[in-house]
């Protein structure tokens, strides 16, 4: 055969040429969804390993970490709502529905997409708590709630049983002071936890919390509200909590617990907590401690348990996600898929999803604290004696208005009827504004 001559050759080049970005072209788009989420060191490795499967799994299809820690996580987010260019996949606060999706309109809804997600691995209570005016804008990921972790080591020092019920708590601040010295205390935790502490006994008291679940008013009654002052009040004078002026003058007020040397070394017996950080609180004590679960005290005849819990955190899709459905199968792998699962272990909580705990729990990598934690809970939850709190307690500018009212109380610079009655009205007032 003769060769081309170099006409020729030429002439095959430029139709080489120009034939190439017809082939380019033909070759399929890479699918990019982008996934926000925030957390510590253990979370982002193992979400990029879940996500790196994910990807193998899904040929074509490429996913887009965005992921800090939670300072600055919220404002970022805000922002990118507000300018339509929030990602496809998100990680949320549950409290965030009642921010960004005051009419269900926020983000998808997931029943639009019910076919690319396993709904049946949830209870109908967790799915409830996504649902916001008759949509699914979110499924939790995990349920935590406050429970009461005791060292009973420091206990035993101080002479007394772990207390089981409101007396014996109040009594062991005293019993603290007269055996171990000043700067012994029952209970450490920072301004907010006091308060839901605090939040419980009325509840219990009274059968209300600061703010009606279904409607955006407080609905506490004054008496109800000067009880909560006074019996966050009394947890400081009666020496049963750290003092809010203390914990600042040690490193800031909002220090964690597990970073105080007083915790550390069991001068500070006790944290009122989120079950999901009880690893962190364990995680420094030194080795004369011992780190239980204690009971939740409740008085006698209450219908309430007071104890606080929600989602501990959730996944939402963009309303503006042109990749609505591929966000959908990205959500329900991270929920349901078991290698996903046994990736993710615990860097989220203990799963919400049925199959994803149990194997969790069969694998023995659930400690048995947190475990207990759990069944505590779920015991609560399953009586109907944790009720769901209104997603405007958690509201920034709600939160940050109780917190200034309990430091007015923490410092001493007002009294406890002129706290009470600022509870009630400006509260109702904010409500009204940020409803």
């Amino acid at each position: 055969m003769r060769e081309p001559s170099l006409f020729n050759r030429r002439q095959l080049l430029v139709s080489g040429l120009a034939a190439a970005p017809m082939v380019l072209s033909a070759q399929p788009r890479e699918t990019v969804l982008r996934f926000a989420w925030w957390g510590g060191s253990a979370r982002h490795e193992a979400t990029l390993k879940a996500l790196d499967l994910f990807e193998r799994r899904h040929p074509g299809v490429r996913v887009k970490a965005e992921y800090m820690g939670f300072n600055g996580y919220l404002e970022r987010l805000t922002t990118q709502i507000a300018g339509r260019s929030e990602p496809d996949v998100m990680q949320i606060n549950w409290a965030w529905l009642a921010m960004f999706s005051k009419r269900g309109n926020g983000f998808a809804d997931l029943r639009q997409h019910a076919a690319q997600l396993d709904l049946g691995q949830l209870s109908a209570e967790d799915l409830a708590y996504g649902e916001v005016a008759g949509k699914l804008n979110a499924l939790p990921v995990s349920f935590s709630a406050r429970v009461m972790l005791l060292n009973q080591s420091a206990f035993q020092r101080a002479g007394i049983a772990l207390p089981r019920n409101w007396d014996e708590l109040f009594a062991a601040g005293p019993a603290f002071r007269r055996k171990l010295g000043e700067n012994a205390y029952p209970l450490d935790g920072e301004l907010y936890d006091m308060m839901l502490l605090s939040q419980a006994w009325v509840q219990q008291r009274h059968g209300m919390p600061y703010v009606d679940p279904l409607q955006p008013r407080v609905a506490m009654n004054p008496a109800a509200a000067l009880d909560w002052v006074r019996v966050y009040k009394r947890l400081v004078d009666e020496h049963v909590a750290t003092p809010l002026p203390l914990r600042a003058s040690l490193g800031g007020a909002e220090k964690p617990t597990e970073q105080q040397p007083d915790w550390v070394v069991g001068n500070w017996a006790g944290n009122y907590t989120w079950d999901s950080a009880i690893g962190l609180r364990a995680s420094t004590l030194n080795k004369q401690q011992q780190l239980v679960l204690g009971e939740f005290p409740t008085l006698p005849g209450s219908l309430e348990s007071g104890m606080f819990g929600r989602p501990t955190l959730m996944y939402a899709v963009g309303r503006n996600s042109r990749q609505a459905e591929m966000s959908a199968r990205l959500i329900n792998f991270l929920l349901n898929d078991l290698e996903a699962a046994a990736i993710l272990g615990r860097t989220r909580g203990l799963p919400s999803a049925r199959a994803a705990f149990e194997q969790l729990k069969s694998s023995g990598k659930a400690p048995a604290l947190e475990l207990a934690a759990y069944e505590q809970i779920r015991a609560q939850r399953q009586s109907g004696r944790l009720k769901r709190p209104a997603p405007l307690f958690e509201h920034a500018r709600l939160h940050k208005f109780m917190r200034e009212v309990f430091e007015t109380i923490a410092y001493r610079k007002t009294s406890e009827q002129a706290a009470a009655t600022r509870l009630v009205e400006e509260g109702q007032a904010l409500l009204q504004r940020i409803k």
